[in-house]
């Protein structure tokens, strides 16, 4: 047990005044609490209030009453700091950073928190016998920050420079030297960081870990950023598409499933470019629930569009060993890298994506691919964007959703997906995107895809 008094007078000690609690909601929105510093003693045991009602904010912070579960303003939770994921902000000293878990007032869990549906996947997991290890490349965007605000406009790019070019990062060089030091100091992990395609945009890629521990440093690199670029006259654009026009920030799912310290996903002499048999399972649960999937990593509006053929942002439903327009890509171990390399990367991945239920997913369909023995069948090494349309029918290869109705009604036929959920997040998940898919219906898509800017 983490003993709260001594680390909050440790903390306070080093010049800390506040604590900020941190979760995501139906949007993959960070939202949070900041707590006084002497507060945390209690606030660890009994949590803050919060309102019953962030389960059902919609992007654009419109409430939805449509979830028959919480139809009125009444009714609260508690939100309280997981004490083991406290970390002080190397970039914002004054203030330290938890993991916050809402529960129910009397303590009992509660069916909307989206950070315990992924303990619960994490437990069948473990019951199983396995381990499951994830980890995120997160891109984004850079622009000069207080131009062409929230009001409307296209920002400033940070930089102009040829992608992946080292001559790139050279307009944001200080920027770059003090987020990986304040990554550092708030123990996230990284194995690289760099120019990406798009124009102005960076990808930041951290190393495996639980899957717990996975989506609460994707929220803390979040704010890590956010903080780093503000300090240099930045800001970063996390948003699926920072233009209609041009590729997208996908956050890229890196999973593996261990079995007594063995990676699953490795493959063998017998396998070839492929996983072992359990492994196989794995990728092709993943695979048959892949729209189902989708629908909760890559939910919102601005995902759809993103999701076009020839973009390395994954159109179809297949899987393929290193190929990059698979929604599903097969990573290979290596004798250079070891087999404990080999992992599968869900590119059809975003910041509007709650990460924790996202992970939580990801899990289900996989663990009942492996139990199973799901046959992800043969994998497509080309882009089949590139062929024509009788050519994709002859090989069975389905669209993904392209719509919120599509997208709905995956995720609704997916028995093993919904059952992850519980009815009662379902419905607010669903009510939640029917709101955004409905305000959206009345904008364009250059309107859309600016509203959404600067929302995660």
């Amino acid at each position: 047990m983490v003993d709260a008094g001594a680390l909050a007078a440790d903390l306070a000690a080093q010049g800390v005044v506040g604590v900020s609690i941190t979760w995501a909601d139906n949007n993959g929105i960070p939202r949070c609490r900041i707590v006084p510093i002497a507060s945390l003693p209690q606030v660890a045991t009994r949590g803050v209030g919060v309102s019953t009602l962030f389960a059902v904010f919609d992007t654009h912070d419109a409430i939805t009453f449509a979830h028959q579960g919480l139809a009125t303003p009444s009714g609260d939770v508690r939100l309280v700091p997981d004490l083991r994921g406290l970390t002080r902000l190397a970039g914002q000293p004054a203030l330290a950073w938890a993991p916050g878990r809402q529960i129910a007032v009397d303590g009992s869990p509660w069916p909307y928190d989206q950070r315990g549906v992924l303990e619960a996947q994490v437990e069948a997991a473990t019951a199983e016998g396995l381990e499951v290890r994830a980890g995120y490349e997160m891109e984004f965007v850079l622009t000069q920050a207080g131009e062409a605000g929230d009001g409307g406009g296209q920002p400033r790019l940070a930089y102009h420079a040829p992608a992946y070019s080292p001559h790139a990062l050279l307009a944001v060089d200080e920027f770059v030297a003090d987020l990986l030091a304040d990554l550092a100091a708030n123990g996230v992990p990284v194995h690289q960081l760099h120019a990406e395609y798009g124009p102005a945009q960076v990808e930041l890629s951290i190393a495996p870990a639980d899957p717990i521990t996975a989506a609460d440093r994707q929220l803390l690199a979040r704010q890590t950023i956010h903080a780093a670029a503000r300090a240099h006259g930045l800001r970063a654009c996390f948003a699926p598409l920072f233009t209609a026009a041009d590729v997208g920030n996908g956050w890229h799912l890196h999973t593996s499933v261990w079995r007594g310290g063995r990676n699953l996903l490795a493959g063998d002499a017998s396998s070839g470019e492929r996983p072992g048999p359990d492994g196989a399972g794995w990728l092709g649960g993943l695979l048959r629930d892949l729209r189902a999937l989708a629908a909760i990593t890559a939910p919102s509006v601005p995902s759809l569009a993103r999701l076009r053929p020839g973009y390395f942002a994954s159109a179809y439903q297949f899987w393929g060993v290193e190929n990059r327009e698979a929604p599903l890509r097969y990573v290979l171990g290596s004798e250079l890298l070891g087999a404990d390399h080999a992992n599968v990367e869900l590119k059809v991945s975003d910041a509007s994506a709650n990460p924790y239920l996202a992970l939580a997913v990801v899990i289900a369909a996989g663990l009942a691919g492996l139990r199973e023995g799901a046959d992800p069948g043969e994998p497509i090494q080309v882009d089949p964007g590139r062929w024509s349309e009788q050519e994709r029918a002859a090989r069975g290869l389905g669209r993904l959703p392209t719509t919120p109705a599509e997208q709905e009604e995956a995720l609704s036929g997916s028995k093993r997906l919904t059952a992850v959920l519980g009815e009662q997040l379902l419905g607010a998940f669903l009510a939640v995107r029917r709101s955004d898919a409905a305000w959206a219906a009345e904008r364009s898509l250059d309107d859309v895809v600016a509203a959404h800017r600067w929302r995660y």
